[in-house]
């Protein structure tokens, strides 16, 4: 047993040496001569323990479109001697037509001999046996303006039903290229034979000026073998179709040398506004505007940002803008939204400057303008402060009782005594304080309690309770609508004499109360996520609730030692 397993390892190694040399090389095609449009199918052979990935395919792309390749390996052992082969099968597609080389294939340090392709027009070839299936192509244009879409048109001819198969998109350097609408079904007549057609467009984008050429999209598929006898079980024996559509050359032409804006080659540019359906505003009241800027034949990532110019007196809180890019009619179509929400903080008539974009009219050769005419709004102050007393008119001097003379006076005139403004200020606030004490000691009589004079807040109500409780629930909603309307029910409970506004604006007591609330619109309205918490905010309201109750008790506890003897 020993000296069995001894003889096989001898074997084994005596022949593995050889196993792992290459001996030759061998390659071959199926078709030459060939049509332009046809494909090659290169069979490479290597006889030896050839590593897989051996193969280099770069050797063929000067003169050929290089398309999959597959690899398959085989070891036969007989009478102990092994033999393995390494077998490489790629489809070549002819870029031009004339005579080519396929240059020597080197595995390993082995050759093949080189092949000479001969590549006809399709015209000399054109029997109803070849020309059962074709591709076919067109460019609606092949003279552009860099980044201006090309509008490619591909058509596969099929005779003959296909059991499947797939067309790819067609080549071209820096270029953004994507298919544009449905595939097309239609049948038509070329040369007196009729074919089945599939129709498919491509939007070409080309990102780089210079001379190029568009390479045709690929078809590869299976159809019904033309021996019909050969069948396998149920199923129709088939084989393999390759075809390639034409190549175009095409010229992209680059930014015109007076361009100082930013590039934006197309047919049609567009740029519409959405505006609040109002003339006037308030201070502290955000409004929203929504620009939308539309071009076509062109991509999202071309277009511009827009122009933000406001004057001073606004607050601007801009949102992410969004982009994207559709098809229409076989054309791209790129729009860009940008929401901005504007709070302004300052009174009277401001005029918002005009937007203007502008873009180069690829069909004119011009530069053309997209515009927004300027708008004047007007913004009213928040109120004022409705309890501040009226101003008096001073009395003009036509108004003045002419000084009459005395009999037996100077000849300088003496005037009429006249009462001051102090006076009369003065006995108006003398009859204020007077009525004022009156209630204060009719309230007092009756309910034991009084009102608070002028100026201090009244103590808490049960009004006021709810509607703080309601502040709260709309806090911890996070809605900020809901949370200044809220807080201007829970400060009109406090201070109705007041406008909410000027209490957050003026007051040392809500001043955190105000922080809290620039966060929130910061956050709702910001380009940039804004750091805010419902509970820092409910934090702030408490505490500037607190702190007005303890004013409110200290107010009201010094009453009864300025009047000690009523009760």
């Amino acid at each position: 047993m020993r000296t069995l397993v001894f003889i096989l390892i001898s074997v084994l190694g005596w022949h593995l040496p050889a196993l792992a040399e290459v001996e030759a090389v061998e390659a071959s095609v199926d078709n030459n001569p060939v049509m332009l449009d046809e494909a090659i199918r290169l069979t490479v052979t290597a006889h030896g323990d050839a590593d897989r990935d051996a193969f280099d395919s770069s050797v063929l792309l000067d003169d050929f479109v290089v398309g999959r390749t597959s690899v398959s390996s085989r070891t036969s052992m007989v009478n102990f001697n092994t033999t393995r082969t390494t077998v490489w099968t790629t489809t070549l597609f002819p870029r031009a037509v004339g005579t080519f080389t396929i240059p020597a294939i080197t595995i390993e340090g082995k050759q093949s001999a080189p092949i000479e392709i001969e590549v006809i027009p399709v015209a000399q070839g054109s029997t109803q046996a070849t020309r059962d299936y074709f591709v076919t192509t067109q460019a609606d244009t092949r003279e552009v303006y860099l980044n201006q879409q090309i509008l490619y048109t591909a058509k596969l001819h099929l005779a003959t039903r296909i059991e499947q198969g797939s067309l790819q998109a067609p080549e071209l350097a820096n270029a953004e290229i994507r298919q544009v609408g449905e595939d097309k079904q239609y049948t038509d007549i070329v040369n007196g034979k009729r074919y089945q057609v599939i129709e498919r467009n491509f939007a070409v984008v080309p990102q780089k000026s210079g001379t190029f050429t568009l390479r045709g999209p690929v078809f590869q598929g299976e159809v019904i073998a033309a021996d019909s006898n050969q069948r396998f079980g149920f199923f129709n024996r088939t084989q393999q179709v390759n075809r390639v559509g034409a190549d175009i050359t095409i010229e992209v032409k680059p930014v015109p040398t007076d361009i100082d804006y930013h590039w934006l080659p197309s047919e049609f540019v567009g740029l519409d506004e959405e505006w609040p359906d109002q003339e006037s505003f308030t201070v502290g009241e955000p409004m929203t505007r929504v620009l939308t800027f539309t071009a076509m034949g062109v991509v999202e990532e071309q277009l511009p940002e827009l122009p933000s110019h406001y004057p001073p007196g606004f607050k601007l809180y801009p949102d992410q803008a969004s982009t994207a890019t559709v098809e229409k009619d076989n054309l791209l179509i790129a729009q860009r939204v940008e929401s901005l929400a504007i709070i302004p903080t300052k009174a009277g008539d401001f005029v918002l400057p005009e937007v203007t974009v502008p873009w180069f009219n690829v069909l004119t050769g011009e530069t053309e303008y997209a515009t927004l005419p300027a708008r004047t709004i007007t913004v009213a102050p928040a109120a004022a402060d409705t309890s501040a007393p009226p101003q008096t008119q001073p009395q003009s001097p036509a108004e003045t009782p002419p000084a009459s003379p005395l009999p037996g006076a100077d000849s300088a005139p003496v005037r009429s005594p006249t009462y001051s403004f102090d006076l009369y200020l003065a006995g108006a606030l003398a009859i204020a304080l007077a009525g004022w004490l009156f209630t204060w000691l009719y309230y007092r009589r009756r309910t034991g309690t009084a009102p608070a004079p002028v100026g201090v807040n009244q103590p808490v109500s049960v009004n006021e309770k709810h509607a703080f409780s309601a502040l709260l629930r709309a806090v911890d909603s996070g809605e900020s609508a809901n949370i200044q309307a809220r807080l201007r029910d829970w400060l009109g409970t406090l201070l109705p004499h007041h406008r909410p506004a000027v209490v957050l604006s003026t007051h040392p007591t809500f001043s955190e109360v105000q922080q809290q609330l620039n966060q929130l619109l910061a956050a709702r309205y910001g380009a940039q996520p804004q750091a805010w918490q419902a509970s820092e905010m409910r934090s702030a309201l408490e505490r500037a609730r607190n702190s007005l109750k303890r004013q409110q008790n200290s107010a009201s506890s010094r009453l009864p030692d300025l009047y000690p003897d009523v009760k």
